[in-house]
């Protein structure tokens, strides 16, 4: 039967593929660390030789090219797609060729079809075994059993090294004589340039972007100048997997499946499909993996509906009539840009599931890099400055993914250097490395930054440098710590009062600073003097950033307004069981005392149903928003 008009898309990606991704990003201040330091998978090792002369990549003894074919029942289909693939240019180029074909369906077997069944695999067998491929080995898999989309994608590379790439093709796929020379250039500029390269890469696909698999996502729309992008999405007409993330897949899909944890995202289109079609389909595996792990897909955008790689979508199983090309195949005939121009990996611009932008590197390192980040990160001229000090990484996440739920975007946030502070940064949210922040001001050469309570005069001095430099870029700043959780977009917004420049809560500790000519004067060098000068006083006391500043006010003869008395400003999680009623229509913020302990505030969170990470730290949904 035809499939119905809604799944159009799912068949679009009933075959995928897919992998890596970290990197820099056009807006500065970009993030400049060496590959193993930005390692999402420290248990799998980079290649060693990131950086040979591009010239010398196709002499590299252990340097493959795998074409990997995966077949069925048409051969029409195949004989197209394979003298597509031996018409390209592969120069004096080692390519080699692995064609992977499904038996029929047993169950056929007592069916008055079982002689024509036999007769399309033999005819299928006699056309690969005669088919002249001059560029490599040809191996032909021939499976005894019917196995499906699934086991032919996840079962046809196991890489033999780091210096070896797949690229997989379904027998429907038309390819561009040009399509080769491409990749490899691709290969040459992205995995082994390594001022090019991320290890959240995990590979590139050559269709013409079409489907966005984030519900009430954003439609997918370039530029003209855009021909080289970013997309989490994996693609499966025509899809070059890099060896590592595949591997690091593999394994991650062994797991979930032997613990039985299934692939289950919600606010995803393809979650929808494996609930109808289960196994019979793997991309939903892939892309839960993809998006616990925050790696990206090249994409090209060649214009005019054009690509290197175009599917037939023949009839078969993806479709029940033929419903012709999907694009325009991209020759030498058609050609009309730099085919092998390549931008450097901090011009590209990156998109996620819901085809929203993705900023990734974006580590603030000094007091003048954080002016170029404030503007395009604020709203309604306000910033929100999270401090990470003293915040479990799991907490963190899990705010994040409230903060996406909320659409919450006007935030930077701060901590001291780590794997945890990088790994934000490399999956594109905003922050502030406080140690170099601190070490480029010269203002406060603080000797007591080297004892034992460093981290509480770090927080302190950051919290009040960044709301100086704020006020100077003239927008308002909250500055919080991360034992909170928003359950708005607007979180604070009903405290503010006008008649005020300065509000401030001890529990928890906010402080909100409203830039005005006031303020202006007042929060400059020396009042940061002042508050450093305090530091040591409260240290033992419990008593940080907010008393500081609330002291200095007070001498200073400013008004403040507290905004924490009978939670006018946000409610408590305690020790005693949640209370699920009272929570029921609020918009204020929860909060907790770190103290409490992690187990316990956990549990709390997960009755009031604001728990809404994975077992992988992972949010449990893709929530878009129209940009």
């Amino acid at each position: 039967m035809a499939p119905q008009r809604q799944f159009l898309p799912l068949l679009l990606l009933l075959s995928l593929p897919a992998f890596f991704l970290y990197s820099r990003y056009h807006s500065s201040p970009h993030l400049s660390l060496s590959s193993h330091s930005l390692n999402p998978n420290p248990d799998l090792d980079l290649p060693s030789n990131l950086g040979p002369p591009l010239s010398s990549i196709p002499n590299l003894s252990n340097f493959s090219f795998i074409l990997k074919v995966l077949t069925f029942d048409r051969l029409s289909s195949l004989s197209r797609c394979l003298r597509s693939l031996a018409a390209a240019h592969y120069g004096r180029d080692t390519v080699h060729l692995h064609i992977y074909v499904d038996h029929f369906r047993h169950a056929d077997n007592v069916s008055d079809l079982l002689d024509q069944k036999l007769d399309e695999s033999r005819g299928i067998l006699e056309f690969v075994d005669g088919f002249d491929w001059k560029y490599g080995q040809k191996v032909v898999h021939y499976r005894t059993g019917n196995v499906g989309l699934q086991a032919q994608w996840l079962e046809a590379w196991w890489p033999s090294s780091d210096h070896e790439f797949a690229f997989v093709v379904e027998d429907d796929l038309e390819l561009s004589p040009l399509y080769y020379k491409f990749l490899k250039s691709l290969i040459q500029n992205y995995y082994y340039n390594s001022s090019n390269f991320s290890p959240s890469i995990y590979g590139a696909s050559l269709q013409r972007p079409r489907f966005v698999p984030g519900k009430h996502g954003n439609k997918i729309h370039l530029d003209d100048g855009t021909r080289i992008f970013l997309y989490q999405l994996v693609g499966t007409w025509g899809q070059l997997l890099f060896p590592k993330p595949w591997k690091e897949f593999r394994l991650w899909y062994d797991t979930h499946k032997a613990k039985g944890i299934k692939p289950f995202l919600q606010g995803m289109v393809t979650t929808g499909w494996y609930k109808k079609l289960g196994e019979r389909i793997w991309t939903p595996w892939f892309i839960s993996f993809i998006h616990s792990r925050g790696y990206f897909n090249i994409y090209t955008n060649f214009l005019h509906e054009r690509a290197l790689s175009v599917s037939h979508r023949d009839a078969g199983v993806n479709y029940g009539k033929t419903a012709g090309p999907d694009s325009y195949l991209l020759d030498e005939s058609s050609l009309d840009i730099e085919l092998l121009e390549m931008q450097p990996l901090t011009k590209l611009k990156w998109y996620d599931f819901c085809f929203k932008e993705v900023v990734p590197g974006r580590v603030i390192k000094s007091f003048e890099e954080l002016g170029s980040v404030l503007y395009p990160v604020q709203k309604q001229d306000t910033i929100i400055f999270v401090s990470l000090f003293g915040a479990s990484a799991r907490f963190i996440r899990n705010l994040l993914c409230h903060f996406q739920s909320s659409n919450i975007q006007n935030y930077i946030l701060m901590g001291p250097n780590s794997d945890f502070l990088l790994d934000l940064a490399r999956r594109g949210y905003p922050v502030i490395d406080v140690d170099q922040f601190l070490s480029s001001i010269r203002a406060h050469k603080m000797k007591s930054l080297r004892d034992s309570d460093m981290e509480v005069k770090k927080d302190i001095l950051v919290k009040a440098y960044v709301i100086q430099k704020s006020l100077e870029s003239r927008f308002n700043s909250w500055v919080v710590d991360g034992n909170m959780i928003p359950l708005s977009s607007s979180p604070f917004l009903d405290t503010s009062d006008a008649n005020y420049d300065f509000h401030a809560g001890k529990a928890p500790e906010v402080l909100f600073v409203r830039s005005s000519s006031s303020s202006q004067k007042f929060w400059v060098d020396d009042f940061i003097h002042k508050v450093a000068g305090m530091v040591d006083s409260v240290m033992g006391r419990g008593k940080k950033f907010v008393y500081i500043v609330g002291e200095l006010l007070k001498q200073e003869g400013m008004r403040i307004k507290w905004v924490d008395e009978e939670g006018s400003l946000s409610l408590r999680i305690d020790s005693r069981n949640a209370n699920q009623t009272s929570m029921a229509n609020r918009k204020k913020p929860v909060f907790w005392s770190p103290e409490l302990g992690s187990d316990t505030i956990q549990k709390r969170l997960e009755e009031l149903g604001l728990w809404i990470i994975d077992s992988e730290d992972s949010c449990t949904a893709v929530v878009c928003h129209q940009s």
